[in-house]
């Protein structure tokens, strides 16, 4: 619970930590009108009118102008499958004005060796070009397990002495398992790498279905995407209690288009939106408890 001093925290000037809502332009792929697909103007355009603080993307879709015309933030998301790609793509990425880089790092059967000599060498990039990097919990990728996934994260911070900062999919150690809710005790190994982290992908799941829609008959809410955001809620209130003062944590409600998304979903756009909504409630409830971390 927030500690009562007697002191209002704007009266200290003492910034709370705070969300910063992203939507995916994957969540608006085939999406368009007579004309074909919107473009990626049209597809940034409709992201900012729903009221999203930023969005995500790859390089070179995504440029500098892109940024600066429509004053949202970019989160970019890069695939590396070798060492020589690495400054080159996060140089790029640089130039497009990302604040933050999610990294789907090399395949599902990198031997585990190559896998944290890759990793140390991204982050070390990403220290040399002072840009925010973070290893995705993602399949087919070298994290595509939870085992594979904390023994890259222990074997770097055995090697840097520090954590490594990831991106949280939950969905796919989810699916992997095949979990049943409540998912907290099974996907909450390392509340220290979640505390950690400043990107999370919020996409509904299942311990069967890495995706499953927020809305269903009528415009109510799914059970399964009730029961997943009770996990959500927990997540949130995890990472705020040792969040510093005017930290950020980036929040991307996915709902993915391909094999991600199935026939008889509804509305993948009208979906992310009420994530968004149902997200940023639990938010302002946890916040409400939040206090600044105890100096050691």
């Amino acid at each position: 619970m927030a500690k009562d001093n007697g002191k209002n925290e704007d009266s200290m000037n003492i910034k709370r930590p705070k969300i910063q809502h992203m939507a995916t332009l994957w969540t608006l792929t085939d999406y368009g009108g007579k004309k074909g697909e919107w473009s990626v103007d049209q597809k940034i355009k409709r992201i900012k009118k729903a009221g999203f603080d930023g969005f995500c993307g790859r390089v070179p879709d995504i440029t500098a102008e892109h940024v600066e015309k429509y004053g949202l933030l970019f989160a970019a998301t890069v695939d590396i499958g070798t060492v020589k790609e690495i400054r080159p793509k996060l140089r790029a990425i640089k130039e497009a004005n990302a604040r933050c880089v999610n990294v789907q790092l090399l395949d599902h059967d990198t031997p585990a060796e190559r896998a944290l000599s890759t990793a140390r060498r991204v982050m070390e990039a990403a220290d040399k070009l002072e840009m925010d990097v973070a290893i995705e919990v993602h399949r087919d990728t070298c994290t595509e397990t939870p085992e594979k996934a904390y023994a890259l994260a222990e074997g770097f911070e055995k090697a840097e002495k520090r954590l490594l900062k990831m991106t949280w999919d939950f969905s796919h150690p989810a699916v992997i398992k095949h979990l049943s809710p409540p998912y907290w005790d099974r996907l909450a190994e390392r509340t220290d790498l979640i505390q950690y982290a400043q990107q999370f992908h919020f996409r509904p799941f299942n311990g069967h279905h890495c995706q499953v829609p927020a809305l269903g008959r009528g415009g109510k809410f799914t059970p399964e995407f009730l029961d997943w955001l009770e996990f959500a809620e927990q997540v949130i209130a995890c990472w705020l209690q040792a969040a510093e003062p005017g930290r950020e944590i980036f929040v991307c409600p996915e709902q993915g288009s391909g094999g991600y998304f199935l026939s008889v979903f509804g509305d993948r756009w009208k979906d992310v939106q009420a994530i968004r909504r149902e997200v940023d409630r639990v938010w302002r409830k946890q916040l409400k408890s939040w206090a600044p971390p105890a100096a050691e």
